[in-house]
């Protein structure tokens, strides 16, 4: 056990210990403000506060895990060893910056809360961001710190045990139209047919006639592929299907066809499914109902998992409506058109509501690539991207995610680059 000693122990100081010593490191921790009981253990033990008290681990505060609400700060970011961090504290202290309040700021999103222009989609862009300024956003940096602390504590106090996590991959499946042919209606097929014809798409034309005469199955349904990829290597995928009602903003097929509810039920038999929340879900929580009930009402269990289809999160309120519905997994927290780590880790971590200063129950997926980056960064660099971070993210023994559309890999795009991509995510030869 790790006894800490802080003279006032605030929410914010035990929602970043608990996440950093115990979720991350596996080190049971005890807060106090009792001096003479800190001075008395004899175990290890760790002083948080402006100077330290004896020859205990020191580490020297900042005034963010002190406050309440959120304000403008000045940041400072410096080298330490072969990565970066900020907060610097003097050299007092037995780390060279506040580990705690730099990875607060980072997993609480605080920077998201402060005035900041939003992109046309109207979401918080990477370029705004402390991490893509500075150029550590490829790197899961509170996994890092988090590492680099250990092995300092341990120096110090060798009996402790610290947990050794190991390396997992994942990827998401987001299906905002599960078929692009098949169950659309005839008003909406006949206008489909008419632009092909009019744009000469005649293969389209073609598809679309033996879609509908059951001679081939749609280009979009490549759910069983996908499942026998599952299979034969064991990897981890997580299916998000979308359930709106249909609007100018989501055009799926409606939840109550035959063949879209068959999908989803064929995908939940081999591996967890979850909803893809339209655009009016994640505007009002009367749709977010909704589309929550359709969903369990076609596999027969409680939704656990949801993603932010157009991922244009609005904090802390988007977050609250799926805490209030008790879907206590979310899997939004990254960037679709920037690879990299949005929140500055590749762990998950529970959600911190800076405006109600608790945490919530909320268990937060981060993801570092999107497919959508495929067709925007050169193919070289992006290799060398997703191979950098996946070594970063294997060295501290966290999980990478990856978020593919069911469309990536149909006929109607180069489904073996994004196969290629896949696989090397999953590290499948």
């Amino acid at each position: 056990m790790l006894l800490i000693y802080t003279q006032k122990v605030t929410p914010r100081i035990m929602y970043v210990f608990k996440h950093i010593c115990t979720h991350l490191l596996g080190i049971p921790i005890k807060f106090t403000s009792k001096i003479e009981e800190f001075i008395a253990h004899d175990g290890a033990k760790l002083s948080y506060g402006r100077q330290a008290l004896g020859n205990e681990f020191f580490i020297q505060k900042v005034d963010l895990l002190m406050e309440q609400g959120f304000s403008e700060l000045e940041i400072k970011v410096q080298p330490w060893d072969d990565t970066l961090c900020f907060f610097p504290v003097p050299e007092a202290s037995d780390l060279p910056f506040d580990i705690f309040a730099a990875s607060f700021y980072l997993l609480s999103r605080y920077e998201e809360y402060l005035p900041h222009v939003k992109d046309e989609a109207g979401r918080f862009p990477a370029a705004e961001s402390l991490a893509f300024q500075e150029s550590f956003l490829h790197k899961p940096v509170v996994d890092i710190w988090a590492q680099k602390f250990s092995e300092i504590l341990l120096d110090r106090f060798p009996n402790l045990q610290v947990t050794q996590r190991k390396f997992k991959s994942g990827s998401i499946i987001t299906c905002e139209n599960t078929f692009v042919f098949k169950n659309k209606g005839f008003l909406r097929s006949f206008i489909g047919m008419l632009l092909d014809l009019v744009s000469l798409n005649l293969g389209r034309v073609i598809d679309r006639l033996q879609v509908w005469s059951r001679l081939k199955d749609d280009p979009y349904d490549i759910f069983d592929d996908l499942i026998a990829l599952i299979k034969e290597h064991k990897v981890y995928m997580m299916f998000m299907f979308q359930l709106s009602d249909f609007s100018i903003y989501d055009r799926n097929i409606s939840h109550n066809r035959i063949p879209h509810r068959a999908v989803i039920k064929s995908v939940a038999d081999y591996t967890k499914v979850g909803l893809l929340m339209g655009y009016y879900a994640m505007e009002e929580i009367k749709s977010l109902r909704k589309e929550k009930l359709r969903m369990e009402e076609i596999v027969h269990s409680p939704v656990e998992h949801a993603m932010n289809s157009k991922f244009n999160l609005r904090l802390p309120e988007n977050y609250n409506d799926l805490i209030e519905l008790e879907i206590n997994n979310d899997h939004s927290m990254g960037y679709p058109d920037v690879p990299g780590f949005r929140a500055g880790t590749s762990t998950p971590f529970l959600f911190y509501d800076i405006n109600m200063e608790i945490t919530t129950p909320l268990k937060v997926h981060p993801y570092a690539f999107h497919s959508s980056v495929v067709q925007s960064i050169p193919e070289n660099k992006l290799r060398e991207d997703l191979k950098r971070m996946l070594l970063e993210v294997k060295q501290v023994g966290g999980i990478f995610r990856g978020v593919f559309l069911n469309h990536d890999f149909s006929s109607y795009s180069n489904k073996n680059l994004y196969y290629s991509y896949l696989k090397q995510i999953h590290e499948i030869e």
